[in-house]
């Protein structure tokens, strides 16, 4: 079912021209209406909140055949896990009923009323519950700096890099919505090299600028997903901030790779963009030289075109100033790769589990995705819009990411990840 809407399509809700959310989005998520305690499924369109209960239980999305109260749920994931079809028929009533020349919902004043909600009347929530997260290293751009800083520019890609995507898993119960602040991490150190480590909050606390997708449909224990068939596995893209610790990172990552550097934060944006809203942004993927082996070859090798920013408001001051711009399609490694690696054993991925990218940096300074590359390992610190100097992340300081795919007169975006840093939790004052 081809669901790309022209992009001249109006909703009779009220979007404006730099909207990331105009009817040819439509992405999902959880709200509750202030006040409430119960937490719902819905769909954003400019600055409303579709309720899709209140449509289920009034028969208006009778065509896709859904489990009663499938919208009456804290989580995405039982919607999720439907095939994918079906999915496609509810998209498919939503850009009915909500088109400016529909006049079943436009029309009816009270039904209006009980479905759509305005976006300051909600409460929004982590919209998916995730089992599992599994954080990659996709960007050839991150890789390769990140390399030189450490070992060089000779040594800069490790030998694997250019033949697998490179991955870790993470901490599923330390993922939160965007706006919840991140408290410092605080561990193991070695602040001179050669010297015994110390303890305490990490003063080499960074950002990185990610994107991540949810799955739909699981596969099987011992059943690696084929590479022409992972899109049929995906669910939508949310945008990602896997906050970092350095110093910690940089004290235990051998031999197994991150840990307590990783496990503290990744914070999450709220709306889940279908890969049917970024179908009219498809692009081509990076050449990949030397060949890969073919369990990674793609057939259709694509990506797709989404511009990235990341806006630095530091403690104390009024302006946020944006530090980096960049874009979705600089990834090597695509997110169908993502998934058929992860796959490839036969490990059994479940509804739910979240896949991110890995810092996506351009090839400019300025389209660096975290402190780390933009202040060059902190030996060219930045400044802030109010003149403080950044190396690292401070106390207090808010990081604000977007996300959006420019269309001809309309966007299709993800709106935004925010998080304020706090000051670490020291023994004595554990909360729980």
């Amino acid at each position: 079912m081809d669901q790309t809407v022209d992009p001249r399509a109006k909703s009779f809700v009220s979007v404006t021209t730099d909207s990331h959310f105009p009817l040819q989005n439509l992405p999902y998520g959880v709200f509750s209406p202030r006040g409430h305690d119960t937490p719902r499924v819905g769909v954003r369109i400019g600055d409303m909140v579709v309720d899709l209960t209140v449509l289920q239980e009034d028969d208006l999305l009778d065509e896709a055949e859904l489990p009663y109260g499938i919208f009456a749920c804290p989580w995405l994931n039982p919607f999720m896990s439907l095939p994918a079809e079906q999915r496609r028929l509810v998209r498919a009533c939503l850009l009915r009923l909500l088109d400016e020349n529909e006049p079943t919902l436009r029309d009816d004043r009270d039904l209006r009323a009980r479905t759509l909600r305005p976006l300051h009347a909600c409460e929004l929530h982590m919209p998916v519950g995730v089992p599992d997260y599994t954080d990659f290293y996709s960007s050839r751009e991150h890789a390769t700096n990140v390399g030189i800083m450490f070992r060089g520019a000779e040594n800069a890609l490790m030998p694997n890099w250019l033949h697998l995507p490179v991955g870790y898993h993470g901490r599923a119960s330390s993922l939160i919505v965007s706006g919840q602040p991140v408290v410092r991490p605080q561990g193991q150190t070695q602040p001179v090299e050669g010297e015994p480590p110390v303890f305490g909050p990490s003063r080499l606390l960074d950002f990185e600028l990610e994107m991540g997708f949810f799955i739909g449909a699981g596969n099987g224990l011992g059943y690696p997903v084929p590479i022409d068939r992972a899109q049929d596995h995906i669910f939508g893209l949310v945008l990602v901030n896997d906050w970092s610790a350095r110093d910690i990172q940089k004290w235990e990552y051998q031999p197994l790779g991150p840990f307590n550097s990783k496990n503290f934060a990744t914070s999450v944006s709220p709306w889940v963009v279908t890969l049917e809203a970024l179908e009219p942004f498809r692009c081509a993927a990076p050449p990949q030289e030397p060949a890969v082996l073919p369990y990674l070859a793609e057939g259709d090798r694509h990506t797709y075109d989404i511009n990235l920013e990341v806006h630095l408001q530091a403690a104390g001051e009024a302006q946020p100033l944006r530090i980096c711009a960049s874009n979705f399609r600089h990834l090597y490694w695509t997110m169908a790769q993502q998934l058929a690696h992860h796959t490839i054993t036969g490990c059994n991925l479940n509804t739910g589990d979240l896949l991110a990218s890995g810092t996506i940096s351009g090839s400019t300074p300025d389209s660096f995705g975290s402190l780390l590359e933009l202040t060059w390992r902190g030996t060219k610190p930045l400044r802030t819009a109010g003149g403080a100097e950044r190396r690292f992340l401070a106390d207090g300081d808010t990081v604000s990411m977007s996300a959006w795919c420019q269309g001809d007169g309309y966007r299709v975006g993800f709106g935004e990840v925010t998080g304020t840093v706090l000051p670490a939790h020291l023994f004595g004052n554990a909360g729980r």
